[in-house]
């Protein structure tokens, strides 16, 4: 067997032309790799050896040769394809390890000069892969130093390297190359001709921030600032600790409620769900109440503010442990307050621009990456609540009981709130605060039941009593529903739409609920 290594990312390049040898493979090798190679104390054939010509134009060209690809690309089970190589002295090769030029290091620094960036543009490397990849029946084709102990595992093999193994390479390989040309066209797409010279166009506020970690330790994260945020605009962080990757997101699910409402509100987020959401005549006493609607979960939580945060609000927030505070601005009397708890982060925002957003409807787009590739859609916004109920139309009462004006009002505030819970949710509340959240269970009838567990905490726990409830999703079954009446709410608020609407609207119509239907869910997932 004969193998032609060729790699930028020298990790495990010894151990795997240790591994090679010691199975009888010859190594062939170019400039850095064979240089490794023979200082490892490894026989290692220079590919000019191979081909009859040096290395030329700066290394430019070296493994764009006929006694290189012809070896490559040779069918083995094509006598036509053995019989052209024997008769012009070519060998066949049957492994092919290479990896790319470093052409992302160089696109990643802005002060590159782009002449730099053409040399990073692999030539030879690209046309080994693929002609590997084109053969990969034959010829295996590495890239990724995670697989050389498999490849040498398979090079043992009594009867070869499996087609699948040989298939999965293939696949590596070709993704490889798509990557890193794409790489080089969206870079290229920065570069603009300015008086005769290639001028790269900078990326106005976009940035990278290496994270401590990301939801555990174990996890690299980094934080993202892109030109044009979704957002809207820049976070600001004006003291405390370096923010974590949970820390972002949790301030993050605060911004979200405090954008719902236009008077004074506070939010206390744990674990990217509300545990306290609350109005009031002033922000300090819109905090206060939300954090006093579950002061056990409160403890060390994330804190959004819709109003500048005041000297009032600042001393609220000290009295105990938050983490951090999302707000539209900080008062200069307040600063002095918050600066005691250097370690509390305190974060301000654009909240404005994240209320317009930049997408369809002005809500903006959001994504995620899955395991499949990735998700954009429209940022969930509880538009239909945005004007106070009830509205021509809006929502429908499907009871016999219509709401007071009390339970109109408690089940717009509740509606607002239960839209960024985390599904499945059902969520109890007064007209001004949240009462009970229940979020994140596999059935509704349990995050019925989760929420009344706590409402049951604490010193003579909280009576959910004339209380409204609102649920993210319709019920499927009358249960969730005789829960929420067992819990003593006398109004809901759902989307509606199941199959057994009748039956659920019958069973609010036993126990003398209201109920409205919005026409609209809001799974958070």
């Amino acid at each position: 067997m004969r193998a032609i290594l060729s790699v930028s990312d020298k990790t495990g390049l010894v151990d795997l032309a240790r591994g090679l040898t010691a199975r009888g493979v010859q190594l062939i090798s170019t400039g850095g790799t064979a240089k490794a190679l023979s200082d490892a104390g490894l026989p290692v054939t220079n590919v000019s050896d191979v081909t009859g010509f040096p290395e030329m134009m700066d290394g430019r060209v070296k493994t764009l040769h006929p006694k290189i690809h012809g070896g490559i690309l040779a069918r083995r089970h094509r006598a036509d394809d053995l019989n052209a190589i024997a008769s012009q002295g070519i060998e066949p090769v049957d492994l092919v390890v290479v990896n790319l030029y470093p052409f992302a290091k160089a696109a990643e620094n802005p002060e590159t000069p782009f002449d730099e960036l053409v040399e990073q543009i692999d030539i030879g490397g690209p046309s080994l892969l693929r002609a590997a990849g084109k053969n990969f029946r034959d010829v295996l084709v590495v890239v990724d130093p995670a697989d050389y102990k498999k490849v040498l595992d398979e090079v043992a093999r009594t009867d070869g390297p499996s087609l699948d193994f040989k298939f999965d390479l293939m696949k590596k390989a070709f993704a490889h190359t798509a990557e890193f040309d794409a790489l080089i066209a969206s870079t290229l797409e920065s570069i603009e001709v300015r008086d005769g010279s290639m001028v790269r166009r900078p990326k106005h506020g976009s940035s990278s921030k290496d994270l401590r970690y990301g939801e555990n330790p174990h996890q690299k994260a980094r934080w993202l600032t892109l030109a044009e945020p979704p957002g809207g605009g820049p976070w600001l962080v004006h003291q405390g600790k370096e923010l974590s990757y949970t820390n972002l997101l949790d301030l993050d699910a605060a911004a979200r409620i405090a954008l719902e409402f236009t008077e004074p509100a506070g939010i206390v987020i744990k674990h990217t769900n509300p545990c306290g959401v609350a109005t009031g005549n002033t922000i300090a006493d819109a905090y206060v109440r939300a954090r006093e609607a579950d002061p056990l979960s409160a403890f060390g939580g994330i804190v959004g503010l819709n109003r500048a945060l005041d000297a009032e609000t600042a001393k609220a927030l000290t009295s105990t442990f938050i983490e951090a505070v999302i707000a539209p601005l900080v008062n200069e009397d307040a600063r002095p307050i918050l600066a005691a708890k250097q370690n509390m982060r305190v974060v301000t925002a654009d909240f404005e621009a994240m209320k317009r957003g930049s997408g369809t409807q002005g809500l903006g787009e959001e994504s995620r990456t899955f395991l499949g590739g990735a998700l954009v859609q429209d940022r969930d916004r509880v538009t239909e609540a945005s004007e106070p109920w009830p509205r021509e139309g809006t929502p429908k009462v499907v009871t016999t009981r219509q709401p007071t004006a009390d339970e109109w009002t408690a089940l717009r505030f509740a509606w607002r709130v239960c839209a960024h819970v985390k599904s499945n949710a059902v969520i109890f509340t007064a007209a001004d605060r949240t009462l009970a959240v229940g979020a994140g269970q596999m059935s509704r009838v349990d995050a019925v039941r989760v929420a009344v567990m706590k409402a049951g905490q604490g010193t003579g726990g909280t009576s959910l009593k004339g209380s409204v409830a609102a649920s993210d999703a319709f019920f499927p079954f009358r249960d969730g529903l005789d829960a929420v009446a067992e819990a003593g709410a006398t109004a809901i608020v759902q989307p509606g739409g199941s199959v057994r609407d009748a039956e659920v609207i019958a069973a609010a119509d036993e126990h003398g609920l209201a109920m409205v239907f919005t026409g609209r869910r809001h799974f958070r997932h």
